[in-house]
């Protein structure tokens, strides 16, 4: 079996405050946040056409953005662990079971099955 072998440059060289374990999974965490703000460069979210003057104005922005994020993050958990709970599944893109969906699959999801049973229905509603 390989070993998994990485080199993680740190400041932090008190080993009794941070073990090498625990710096390798913070290591490894920091991808979970950077792919939660992946979702800055979405054309569905138009953040490139924003365009603020102040520095006040893109804090503001940015905590407002954090804030989603955060919302997000915490839905995207509620959904799984619901999901674990009742030993559930969901559909992924190719229709398989999957127990870790993300929160934006199952809003793209939700709203698609909304359009179809709009559509056949004979009134049409707009929202």
């Amino acid at each position: 079996m390989a070993k998994d072998v990485r080199n993680v440059g740190s400041n932090q060289l008190n080993q009794e405050e941070l073990s090498d374990g625990e710096l390798i999974a913070a290591y490894k965490d920091q991808q979970k946040v950077e792919r939660g703000f992946r979702f800055l460069k979405d054309p569905l979210f138009m953040a490139s056409t924003l365009f603020l003057k102040s520095p006040k104005r893109i804090m503001a922005l940015m905590m407002i953005m954090t804030l989603c994020l955060l919302v997000y993050a915490a839905l995207e958990y509620r959904i799984r662990e619901t999901l674990k709970a009742h030993n559930q599944t969901f559909p992924n893109q190719k229709g398989k079971p999957i127990t870790n969906p993300t929160a934006r699959w199952v809003f793209l999801f939700t709203y698609r099955k909304n359009k179809v049973s709009e559509r056949k229905s004979k009134q049409r509603t707009t929202v």
